[in-house]
């Protein structure tokens, strides 16, 4: 809607409004607001940690994600008469309880991730000598391949001889594993059944480890696949309450999918802002309607696992695609039944370009995988890459009558455009209306490690090939890279770089944004 209009944390507000005026009518919240806040969460307005959205807003229950599965259900648990408090085995929701049931096995967190700096391993293969000197050790060579050798002389001697007997303690000590039982089987609690606890709110709103701690386990129980359900304490005493996180749901299938996109929505905004006649054209304008006005969304999901990101926290790491025959209608659509539609498509994407159709090879191993991104700290090998899907519908698409140009204005993952050279000529030829809009984000590795987005190479490699296409197909197109400032781990002398960077290639920053800790990113 218009810009102004909708109160602050406007899911607290409603939330209020509703109880006070329905106080026996269940409230259950949803949406990106409610979403990314379901645990404790950084919030910049007022840079500090607030508690669960479910604590402030007093609500029953929190559906997280797109949630339209989870949505179904409840709606029919309530319908027949559940109460709302019965309502706790649903996949992609939150709730309040006093305390973990007692068929439940829970674990401490530290036990799936230990908190603290995460050191680099040491390269065993480096002499002694050598690692002392990684240390700033100034011994020979030779005095420490001696000193080891003579270490060792002691250690293997025998004797029999009391002052020697320091020797022959055992460097290892072998104590038996407690979950080892009855036949050497390994009793691990099931995954269906176990809980993890994440550090309270009371802790970690003033510790920013076990805050960071906090979020990586939270970011490792994001499969569907193998997710456990997650608990955090809010309070202490008697008004102590866990907010209780159920694994996320179950990715919809294309059928799904294609159920979900071909409901009759209005694709207009409220009548609210609506002009005598019923028409949006001409009255107060909504940028953001205006930008999505006549684009098709043709998947949901990231795999990117870019930490300044909370798109995966939020729609999940699994893309999920829908059919040809699903876009397509939905084109046709735009065409026959939207007004003011010149016969451009502005957008065929979703959270990336080029995701579509594009997962894991086999199920089982997706079901398994515990990777915060299949692209970082480059391509898995156990990624089906093929734009093929891609290509044909954009083939398809541009056939439809009536139809004379579709851009795409999501934003590219170009390590991934790179590795399909057809589908790059595609997108070059028929598909940049002069200018693509790319995001490298920075060009220096050390700030591209924290914010896990491939190497500035990527991008020149990228860009060879955008203009090798655009000279073949002979149009004068150009590239408009955007890129973040302040992202946690930059440095001024990177940022100096990047101005370098930018003058070297005769940019001026248009696209660069200050970075925004939206919540439960991992940035």
């Amino acid at each position: 809607g218009i810009g102004g209009k909708r109160p602050d944390r406007s899911v607290l507000v409603y939330s209020q409004r509703c109880r006070e005026a329905y106080p026996d009518v269940p409230i259950i919240i949803g949406g990106i607001e409610a979403s990314l806040r379901r645990i404790a969460h950084y919030d910049y307005w007022q840079d500090k940690v607030r508690r669960s959205i479910l604590v402030d807003a007093k609500a029953d229950l929190l559906l997280y994600g797109n949630a339209e599965r989870a949505l179904v259900e409840v709606a029919h648990r309530l319908a027949g008469k559940e109460p709302i408090t019965q309502i706790t085995d649903v996949r992609g929701t939150a709730f309040l309880v006093k305390q973990t049931p007692a068929d439940w096995f829970e674990i401490d967190s530290t036990e799936v991730d230990t908190p603290g700096r995460i050191e680099a391993h040491v390269n065993p293969y480096l002499m002694v000598s050598e690692q002392a000197a990684a240390q700033g050790a100034t011994c020979a060579r030779e005095d420490e391949a001696q000193a080891v050798a003579d270490a060792q002389t002691l250690l293997i001697k025998p004797s029999n001889t009391s002052s020697d007997k320091k020797f022959s303690t055992s460097p290892l000590n072998f104590v038996p594993n407690p979950m080892l039982q009855g036949k050497g089987k390994l009793k691990v609690p099931p995954r269906e059944r176990s809980v993890i606890r994440l550090p309270a709110y009371e802790q970690v709103k003033s510790d920013p480890v076990l805050y960071a701690h906090a979020n990586r386990v939270l970011h490792l129980e994001t499969n569907p696949g193998n997710a456990r359900a997650l608990v955090q304490a809010h309070g202490e005493g008697r008004t102590a309450r866990d907010v209780w996180i159920n694994p996320p749901p179950i990715p919809l299938t294309t059928a799904e999918m294609d159920h979900v996109f071909d409901l009759p929505y209005a694709r207009s905004p409220h009548p609210v802002y609506a002009d005598a006649q019923g028409g949006h054209d001409g009255v107060t304008k909504i940028p953001a309607w205006e930008m999505i006005r006549f684009s098709v969304n043709i998947m949901r999901g990231c795999f990117g696992g870019c930490t300044f990101c909370s798109i995966t926290e939020h729609e999940g790491r699994i893309i999920q695609s829908r059919s040809e025959a699903s876009i397509l209608r939905e084109i046709e659509d735009i065409r026959d039944k939207i007004p003011g539609f010149t016969g451009v498509v502005s957008d065929l994407g979703g959270p990336t370009a080029n995701m579509y159709r594009i997962g894991c090879k086999t199920p089982e191993i997706e079901a398994a995988c515990r990777k915060p991104s299949c692209v970082y700290p480059g391509i898995c090998q156990n990624l089906n890459t093929s734009h093929a899907p891609l290509i044909q519908l954009y083939r398809k698409a541009r056939a439809l009558r009536g139809i004379k140009k579709i851009l795409i204005g999501s934003g590219l993952r170009y390590d991934l455009a790179v590795e399909s050279p057809e589908y790059v000529k595609e997108l070059v030829t028929h598909h940049v209306g002069g200018y693509l809009k790319i995001a490298p984000e920075h060009t220096e590795g050390s700030p591209l490690s924290m914010m896990m987005k491939p190497g500035i190479g990527s991008y020149d490699r990228f860009k060879q090939m955008f203009d090798k296409y655009s000279a073949e197909a002979g149009k004068k197109q150009y590239l408009i890279p955007y890129f973040i400032a302040a992202h946690p781990g930059t440095r001024d002398e990177d940022m100096m770089h990047l101005a370098v960077w930018l003058k070297r290639n005769g940019f001026r920053a248009d696209q660069v944004q200050t970075f925004y800790p939206s919540p439960m990113a991992m940035g």
